[in-house]
């Protein structure tokens, strides 16, 4: 009897938990999401314009505007904004991050047993190896449908500040991790990709799924090295500020439409980033029209006043951002700051309005303003819609996508899952699982390591051979035990955050620790071929390991994500064939050992033996260069259709018709009709179905100091073994082919231009 009573009793509590999940999946034991005007709660907020969904945005931010007292106005122009209760407005947290997934990073997103965690994709350095633009874009739309289901149920807000369009310029840049590489076009593609996949709602174009923000405006790529931080370098010319450090940004405006754009902690030739009126109001707001609102990186207005000391007194700190440009402040000095900067007349109260507006009108095209956010799109989203299946097999398909074959010896990689009876795992990284997300993370919904990934295909044996990524001695006698009995070796090595990571750069380009003597000692003792795999976000000098013929394949893989050891030993195996592109170029020691990190410029000084940044203008040796890249099939490229010569119409009396001209300035005029057209076959020679990125690069005249060549356009195609398909490409003269000048003039470079597709080149005259 009293067996069947706990029976019973335990039937009954089991039921009551299955009853808790199912709610709990359905979003029912969930907070709510923070949202104002709610007329069903408050009948009366009904007579308020800035609640009235059938007036347009500008109109509502108006009316609540003019309803609201100076301190309600200064409370919402931090990120923890303050609650007006008299309005039915409730405190908002603008902080939250999602650079490669829903991050816990910033106050305003939390998990918890509702949604314990959310999809993590690879870090971004590695999704813009993969060079799909169509891949960015649907990570952006997975994250923001997660964001969404989050926000659902009180436990996301709906701004996000994301993503990191700075140009990866230094390879020890603790933060080019979070970057899409050092190509302006490719952070430009992947920044404006990456916005439309978190803001485009299905209908109205002038609606946000969620706010996106590109970041950190402008020129800012050193954190912390050799003791120079991030708030005290500057410096950077017009040209290169135009010509590189600026595009992502400019595109992210234009042609992503995003809500934000957030200023850096850096000053830019002696003027903060979050105090210079031209930057803001000029360039961001007036030349590109930004529809959203301007924000500073955490305690930027704080750091301008106490750290570099630009202002004698905080209200002057406050009132100089303010008039810049600057809407809202991540921190709470514009909060304590701005009223006193009213008093004494150093800046007006329609000042404040300005940027209140900006973020008030945010917030309603996100529909905040509408009420019960359940009974508007996206409003039946909630935990079942975070973590699924689908999303999670992006997460792995984008590692996929990104990781790059760097050297593979003729019949080594993939290895094949029925002849290798044993394998030997070694390396500080080949059994992590946070390590493999990087920075700015989540909590993913599940890790797959590559030790996991590789057992899941073929027996292994493991040492770690090192008990971290900075060992101080190694333990090379297990490693070299298995790599010794094992059928092929494979070795997985690299960095983490306690190397490269935000406010740590690193002052060299080798190894960490004593993993160059784990990798000599496991080469030496190995039995089969040896695979070296490389998790970081920066590159490396590996000169060792490329010229070492007993390491037959070499692979970069980022830092992969959530499922990164899966996506590895698909690729190692040959499920996947690999198709990633290096988005940075790897140099070598001698690099780190002769040039100054906060060296701005990036074109080379012959003078002083300054050779330059980026694939664009470097003249030294390279380890590897940008786009480098193996596949398991040999793609073959030929020329089907493209122009010689294209021809600057000009008026009758303008001055190159009788002067010798090396550029033209772009006027509308001169660009009308100036696009062509580029036809490639592309053609699969292997035995195995891949993709392949086709890369599209002009060499221009040597004018302005222009670049020794610059990626105009880049395509990925999937081709089934011996199929060819036509790629086509789109050049704007004026956009594509055009130079930037010494002074930040935008040029059409006159003469002879190299178009280039891998091996092939095609002249092309640009005349009058």
């Amino acid at each position: 009897m009293v067996y069947t009573r706990n029976r019973a009793k335990c039937s009954v509590f089991i039921l009551i938990v299955l009853f808790l999940i199912l709610l709990i999946e359905n979003g029912v034991l969930c907070q709510s999401p923070v949202f104002a005007c709610d007329i069903g709660k408050n009948p009366s907020l009904g007579s308020f314009g800035f609640c009235n969904s059938s007036l347009d945005i500008a109109s509502r931010v108006s009316d609540l505007v003019q309803r609201l007292t100076l301190q309600e106005k200064i409370i919402n122009l931090v990120d923890k904004a303050g609650a007006v209760s008299r309005l039915g407005i409730p405190s908002y947290e603008w902080w939250s991050e999602a650079l490669h997934g829903v991050s816990y990073v910033g106050p305003g997103t939390k998990f918890s047993s509702v949604v314990p965690g959310a999809t993590s994709f690879p870090q971004v350095i590695l999704t813009a190896a993969s060079f799909n633009a169509s891949l960015f874009q649907a990570i952006g739309k997975v994250v923001s449908t997660e964001a969404r289901a989050m926000y659902n149920v009180g436990l996301a807000g709906l701004t996000f500040w994301s993503p990191n369009v700075n140009i990866f310029r230094d390879p020890r840049w603790g933060r080019g991790q979070e970057t899409p590489g050092e190509d302006p076009l490719l952070s430009s593609k992947y920044g404006a990709g990456y916005v439309r996949g978190l803001q485009e709602t299905d209908n109205d174009p002038n609606r946000l799924k969620v706010a996106a923000c590109c970041k950190h405006y402008t020129a800012y790529d050193v954190d912390n090295w050799k003791g120079i931080d991030r708030y005290h370098f500057n410096a950077v010319n017009q040209q290169d500020l135009d010509d590189t450090y600026n595009v992502p940004f400019k595109s992210c405006v234009i042609d992503g439409n995003v809500a934000s754009v957030m200023c850096s902690y850096n000053q830019v030739n002696g003027k903060p980033t979050c105090a210079d009126p031209d930057l803001l109001s000029g360039v961001i707001r007036g030349e590109w029209k930004l529809n959203g609102y301007i924000v500073s990186d955490c305690d930027s207005v704080d750091v301008l006043y106490s750290s570099q000391h630009y202002t004698k007194t905080p209200e002057e700190a406050a009132a100089v951002s303010i008039k810049a440009g600057l809407d809202l402040d991540c921190g709470t000095f514009l909060s304590q700051h701005t009223e006193a900067a009213i008093k004494g007349g150093l800046v007006n109260v329609s000042d404040i309005d300005r940027a209140i507006t900006n973020n008030f009108a945010t917030l309603m095209r996100l529909g905040f303003f509408e009420g019960d956010p359940t009974k508007q799109p996206y409003g039946k989203l909630g935990p079942k819609d975070v973590c699924t299946p689908d999303h999670q097999e992006l997460a792995r398909e984008a590692a996929r996508q990104g990781i790059v074959l760097l050297k593979n010896t003729a019949g080594s990689l993939p290895l094949s899952p029925t002849t290798i009876k044993s394998l030997a795992v070694i390396g500080p990284n080949a059994n992590v699982t946070k390590t493999m997300i990087g920075n700015y993370e989540g909590t993913p919904c599940k890790y797959t390591t590559p030790l996991q990934g590789l057992t899941a295909v073929v027996p292994t044996l493991y040492s770690p051979g090192c008990a971290n990524v900075a060992c101080a001695t190694a333990q090379v006698d297990d490693a070299k035990k298995i790599a010794a009995q094992a059928d092929a070796t494979i070795l997985i090595v690299g960095i983490d955050l306690s190397i490269e990571a935000e406010s740590l750069d690193r002052v060299d380009l080798l190894l960490p620790g004593q993993q160059t003597l784990l990798i000599n000692e496991v080469v030496t003792a190995s039995k089969g071929p040896v695979i070296l795999v490389i998790m970081s976000g920066g590159g490396f000098d590996i000169t060792f390991a490329k010229s070492n013929t007993k390491i037959t394949s070499i692979l970069w893989v980022g830092y992969p994500g959530e499922a990164g050891g899966a996506a590895i030993a698909d690729v190692i195996f040959g499920y996947f064939n690999p198709s990633g592109r290096l988005p940075n170029t790897w140099y070598p020691q001698e690099f780190a050992e002769k040039v100054n990190m906060t060296n701005m410029n990036m074109r080379p000084d012959p003078a002083t033996g300054y050779p330059g940044r980026t694939y664009r203008f470097y003249t030294g040796e390279t380890i590897y260069e940008f786009g480098d890249g193996l596949s398991y099939s040999p793609f073959n490229h030929r020329l089907v259709k493209a122009p010689t010569l294209i021809s600057v119409p000009l008026e009758e009396g303008h001055t190159c018709r009788s002067e010798s001209c090396q550029s033209v300035q772009l006027v509308e005029s001169h660009c009308q009709n100036l696009a062509f057209d580029i036809h490639l076959g592309v053609k699969n020679m292997g035995s195995m179905a891949g993709s392949h990125t086709v890369f599209l690069f002009s060499s221009p005249p040597n004018v302005h100091n222009s670049p020794k060549k610059h990626l105009l356009g880049f395509e990925k195609v999937h081709l089934t073994s011996q199929r060819e398909e036509l790629v086509k490409f789109r050049v704007d003269v004026c956009k594509d082919l055009s130079v930037v000048d010494e002074f930040g003039s935008r040029k059409v470079a006159l003469g002879l231009h190299v178009l280039h597709v891998g091996d092939l080149k095609h002249p092309l005259s640009i005349m009058i």
